[in-house]
């Protein structure tokens, strides 16, 4: 049976949301989804069966203080209101249902990096709770956010260790994979000055992840074409959008128009969707 892959890249996904609604509306659930952060985070309203609902919580909070702002800096240590983002939204706001989450048939894996070693950590559905940390570790970028502790260990972002596991995929049985991307096609990652600096800024407390930072860029370059190699060999479907859209984009209009080109190429390419299975 084939896997369905979500790439993060903060508001990024908002493209892969469309997507995930186009699937809803035609009643397809992979029977394996796997997501690295944003893109994992965002997958669970997939799994969860609740459309519009990502698209939902960026028309009306993307611009709101209490989610995204500088304020947030000296409470949370992140400018994102963690609390807000993964605990007043999902459980007050904009419910999340977390039993047809739970009750889902699947398999859903999130990816996280362990921060003491810098190795790629997987969680399950199972080990997703009211208070969603797993779903905040896989999001949890170095600087931007503070690592996550579950069970005694610290965890960040799955993108820092396998920034589009198709590998793990392949590995967990699953031939055929539609794989959604949020970059354009012909995108080559490269170390940035950003990053050099978010490497220096962990190096002393966390060098693996360090390392990890300045070497994701080879990560991702040799993943996007495993996914390439996959799809001329006819074993998968890359959706991706035609245009680079921003990690933190704030027009709320230009989010809704690639959660609109998501969905519509979704709906374009449904019948080699369906064909996967």
């Amino acid at each position: 049976m084939p896997g369905v892959l979500f790439e993060g890249g903060s508001f990024r996904p908002i493209f892969s949301c469309g997507v995930m609604d186009a699937l809803l509306e035609e009643n397809i659930m992979f029977p394996y989804c796997i997501g690295v952060s944003a893109g994992a985070a965002d997958a669970a309203s997939y799994i969860s069966r609740q459309k519009r609902r990502n698209m939902e919580i960026m028309e009306k909070y993307r611009n709101d203080k209490r989610y995204f702002g500088k304020r947030n800096l000296l409470k949370e240590r992140s400018p994102f209101g963690i609390n807000f983002v993964f605990r007043t939204i999902p459980n007050e706001k904009i419910p999340f249902d977390l039993d047809a989450f739970q009750n889902y048939s699947g398999k859903f894996v999130i990816t996280t990096t362990d921060a003491e070693t810098g190795n790629v950590h997987y969680f399950q559905k199972e080990d997703v709770d009211r208070e969603f940390k797993t779903l905040q570790a896989t999001c949890s970028l170095p600087v931007i956010f503070p690592p996550v502790e579950i069970n005694g260990r610290k965890y960040y972002d799955g993108g820092l260790s396998n920034p589009i596991p198709i590998d793990k995929l392949v590995k967990d049985g699953h031939r055929k994979a539609l794989i959604v991307l949020t970059r354009p096609k012909g995108y080559v990652k490269e170390c940035t000055r950003s990053d050099r600096m978010v490497a220096k800024a962990v190096q002393y407390k966390y060098p693996a992840i360090a390392k990890r930072v300045r070497t994701r860029y080879q990560r991702y370059n040799q993943a996007v074409q495993a996914c390439e190699r996959l799809e001329r060999e006819g074993r998968a479907i890359i959706l991706r959008p035609a245009e680079p859209l921003e990690s933190f984009e704030s027009d709320v209009h230009i989010l809704s128009e690639s959660y609109q080109k998501g969905y519509e190429l979704a709906k374009e390419n449904m019948d080699r969707i369906r064909g996967l299975f």
